[in-house]
């Protein structure tokens, strides 16, 4: 009985220290879609803080965008007490975008706070609308830099390999599902927009035609009207 004991509280030691060593791998920077992130079209993402200290407040947040990827259209949403930057380069091979060249793009975003920043036991969401995604990958990688209000600075810039563990500071990345011909931007979607264009000038040119027929009909009934009138005024003035 004290054997079985000793062996069960050796037992739940062995998994708190388990838990224990487990929990920061759950409180990384991450990235999320609101809805979904297509290639090749538009998504809101929301960029997941925690605060993983406990006398410290997360005071700086810096998402660098990924170089092999750039997004032409990148664009922040307001966060209550945090300061936001958008930082752009050149780039090295321009994008084409709604029929436009652009030749620079969006490298990183930094939000600074304002006050007190993210504090102990809590976590903040930072929006970015992104687009249009690429078409050539199945995943977004963005290194993201944690600052906290003692100096300390925690970079979330290891990149998950498949088939290994996740590495102990892992970038968030943002997983893109497949293509569809209704996103914003893609060339099904320019094309069912030229399809439909055709198509109701096909309609309105119908309609014009249809429209002019009728008037024709219509006057050629008033026509035959009016002289059947002139004919019987005329008999009945050479009877009277």
């Amino acid at each position: 009985m004290k054997a079985s004991r000793i062996a069960a509280a050796a037992a739940a030691v062995a998994g708190t220290a388990v838990l224990t060593l487990s929990a920061p791998a759950f409180a990384h920077v991450s990235v999320q879609p609101e809805g979904t992130a297509a290639k090749g079209g538009y998504a809101v993402v929301d960029f997941k803080v925690p605060n993983e200290r406990d006398n410290a407040s997360t005071t700086k947040v810096e998402v660098n965008l990924p170089a092999d990827h750039p997004i032409a259209s990148v664009m922040p949403q307001p966060v209550p007490g945090w300061k936001v930057e958008v930082t752009k380069a050149k780039l090295d091979k321009p994008l084409t975008m709604h029929g436009e060249k652009i030749d620079e793009a969006v490298t990183k975003v930094t939000w600074t706070a304002d006050g007190k920043g993210v504090e102990p036991g809590y976590f903040q969401k930072f929006p970015l609308s992104l687009g249009a995604l690429p078409e050539n990958t199945d995943e977004l990688v963005f290194k993201a830099i944690q600052t906290y209000s003692n100096k300390e600075v925690v970079r979330w810039i290891e990149v998950p390999q498949e088939g290994q563990d996740e590495p102990e500071n892992p970038a968030p990345v943002l997983e893109l599902s497949a293509a569809t011909d209704d996103h914003h931007g893609s060339g099904a979607a320019e094309k069912t927009a030229e399809k439909t264009e055709k198509t109701a000038a096909a309609d309105s040119g119908s309609g014009s035609d249809t429209t002019a027929r009728v008037l024709g009909v219509v006057g050629i009934v008033i026509g035959v009207a009016g002289v059947a009138y002139g004919v019987l005024a005329g008999r009945r003035r050479t009877t009277a």
